[in-house]
């Protein structure tokens, strides 16, 4: 084979890897913004119904908002603009945290609490987002057979579980069932739309953003709440974002322009020339654009589309708190990785139960997509607040924009978000309290994580034994030194200046000391990967002693039995079969007068307990770990 035709061999192998993550894309990316046109329309028309009646020009002012709300904030600001802010490949509120602390310097303390407050909402967005999707699915049953109302709940109950319980065979299988899916329900709602503009052609005039403009002056207070509906349509942009990772910028941008953004504009605009020829339609606009014998097949797409639409965030929910693990401010979970090509796709079994809990509660407790409609907008609009003003210290930081070019070009797109935030937070009595206490929870328990380490190892810094002189004092050969045994033992902490509470505790009560020590540290550092060359940092302190740092980045598996065979080939000799991992073992007592409140200590302790053993974390040879423990005060 020619060098020409081997280049044609892998430009034709990339492109269909591409296609088939862009396929994937489709279904897990846009299945959250691809089903807002069931329930978005239908809740905008809501208000001005209630206040004077529903006018030519309200209809065509509220799909003009919608069209340029997905054009502003989607397609600008995320498939744009936010895709190419990565970090080396990832996404989300916590990634662009990570790389904005590598050049901060005075705004480190602001920018890990609005990282905190928006991956907190994230989290929020992740368990309402199911809820709301499946439940406005399968309400579409109550038009087949309105018999079946009674049967909402229940349905939407087993569909969810079935969702979740799907989701340990991985992004990339999930992707490849549900992507060709899901290209079928745009293509589907795309034609639905074109079939219904002629039915007023008016509607194209919607496309004019002066109409959107027009309308919010005329109406005043209802435009305003009227706004709360409309973002319903960009939901699942910061999930959007947040699933970068999975299947990479050029995949997601395809898959926006070639496909879903034109469907979503001609269906909202099908939708709105419906209720302009037929009022009322806007009673369920979207399911109304079927004829009859077509209901009950598009009931069961919509319902599997809905379902497709949770991966989302489910997906953006386990790398987001994956990254919070490795940068510290959530305690060691259980990581499953179910790609042997890309990383980024995992599951996370402790983090995919407590969604679940989650999502039926809040099934149970709003009983039916409106009112759960009330409650959902406050999480995604702060977590795009957010990001705006994060992206703004970026542009600075690392594009290198002049300050007044980051604020001439970010404060049209924060008041825009700023006004939509507003405007969701008048549903704040009617459920809306509900995302804004969960994503209270998630800040409280994420900071609670951040600052109890940080006083753990400043309370164990203080009864510290520095490393090299006690290394030195060892070697020294005197009537009470340790026995020395064959072998080397791995001793894994924190703190590489101090000796470790397990070699302490060992030469203590075993009144041994190993032939080989080594003082092993794992760093994660704030990039998403680290290479192999790059992952180890050796230094020989003594004849006895020697210091290994590991580094990892923050997506990636802190496997340390393989980082350690890389090692051994690159020179550092031992033999595992005579080698002991020990490991600390600390059992936290709470203490008034230390850092933190009483209530905030013992939550720490409770989080410390709940987090995965190290030895399982960090996969260690299960037969060759021996743990040591202590009591400590915090």
């Amino acid at each position: 084979m020619s060098h020409a035709d081997e280049e044609h061999s892998v430009d034709q192998t990339s492109l269909k890897r591409i296609l088939g993550l862009t396929l994937g894309s489709i279904g897990v990316v846009y299945g959250d913004i691809g089903t807002s046109p069931l329930y978005a329309f239908r809740e905008a028309l809501k208000p001005v119904a209630a206040h004077g009646g529903v006018t030519p020009e309200a209809v065509i002012g509220i799909i003009s908002l919608m069209i340029w709300t997905l054009t502003i904030i989607v397609t600008i600001k995320y498939v744009l603009f936010l895709l190419r802010a990565d970090n080396d490949g990832e996404g989300g509120t916590l990634s662009l945290l990570a790389m904005l602390t590598k050049t901060a310097k005075a705004n480190k303390a602001l920018l890990m609490m609005l990282g905190l407050i928006g991956a907190a909402l994230f989290l929020g967005d992740a368990m309402i987002t199911p809820a709301l999707s499946v439940m406005s699915a399968v309400e579409g049953l109550k038009l087949v057979t309105p018999s079946l109302s009674n049967a909402v709940l229940p349905i939407s109950i087993v569909i969810l579980v079935g969702l979740f319980a799907i989701q340990s065979h991985g992004t990339g299988a999930v992707a490849r069932f549900f992507g060709p899916i899901t290209a079928v329900w745009f293509v589907v709602i795309g034609i639905a739309g074109i079939g219904h503009i002629s039915d007023d052609l008016s509607i194209l005039h919607a496309i004019n953003p002066v109409h959107a403009v027009s309308f919010m002056i005329h109406e005043g207070y209802v435009g305003v709440v009227v706004l709360g509906a409309v973002f319903l349509t960009v939901t699942g942009a910061e999930a959007l974002y947040a699933d970068l990772g999975h299947f990479g910028r050029r995949p997601i941008q395809w898959a926006w322009f070639a496909l879903v953004f034109p469907a979503l504009t001609l269906n909202y605009l099908g939708q709105g020339a419906l209720v302009l020829k037929q009022p009322e339609a806007m009673s369920d606009p979207f399911y109304l654009m079927f004829p009859s014998w077509a209901l009950l097949p598009v009931v069961i797409l919509a319902t599997f589309a809905t379902i497709i639409a949770s991966q989302a965030v489910i997906t953006g929910a386990f790398s987001l708190v994956r990254q919070a693990i490795h940068l510290g401010y959530l305690p060691r979970m259980q990581i499953l990785f179910t790609s042997e090509t890309n990383t980024g796709q995992i599951f996370l079994p402790y983090v995919n139960n407590l969604l679940l809990i989650g999502v039926i509660a809040l099934v149970l407790g709003f009983e039916s997509s409106d009112a759960l409609a009330t409650a959902y907008g406050i999480s995604v609009t702060g977590a795009m607040v957010v990001t705006t003003l994060m992206a703004f210290e970026f542009v600075r930081a690392r594009w290198h924009w002049p300050q007044w070019i980051a604020v001439l070009s970010l404060s049209p797109l924060l008041a825009l978000e700023m006004v939509f935030l507003g405007a969701n937070l008048l549903k704040i009595h009617d459920g809306g309290y509900v995302p804004v206490l969960m994503a209270a929870a998630f800040t409280l328990i994420m900071w609670t994580w951040k600052r109890g380490t940080a006083i753990l190892a400043e309370k164990t810094r203080k009864t510290d034994i520095p490393l090299t002189s006690f290394a030195g004092a060892i070697e020294k050969k005197s009537a009470h030194a340790p026995v020395c045994v064959p072998g080397t033992a791995i001793f894994l902490t924190s703190d590489p200046e101090s000796a470790p509470a397990a070699l302490m505790h060992n030469i203590k009560h075993n009144h041994v000391l190993h032939e080989k020590n080594v003082i092993l540290t794992i760093r994660t550092v704030n990039k998403p990967r680290v290479s192999h060359e790059h992952c180890f940092h050796v230094e020989k302190l003594t004849e006895r002693f020697t210091i290994i740092e590991l580094r990892f980045g923050f997506m990636q598996s802190q496997n340390v039995s393989q980082a350690l065979a890389y090692l051994r080939k690159s020179g550092f000799k031992f033999d595992i079969m005579s080698t002991s991992f020990y490991l600390g073992r600390r059992k936290l007592v709470p203490d008034a007068r230390s850092g933190m409140p009483m209530w905030q200590d013992r939550l720490f302790i409770a989080l410390a307990n709940a987090a995965t053993d190290p030895s399982d974390y960090f996969h260690l040879p299960a037969n060759r770990v021996v743990e040591l423990g202590s009591h400590v005060i915090i």
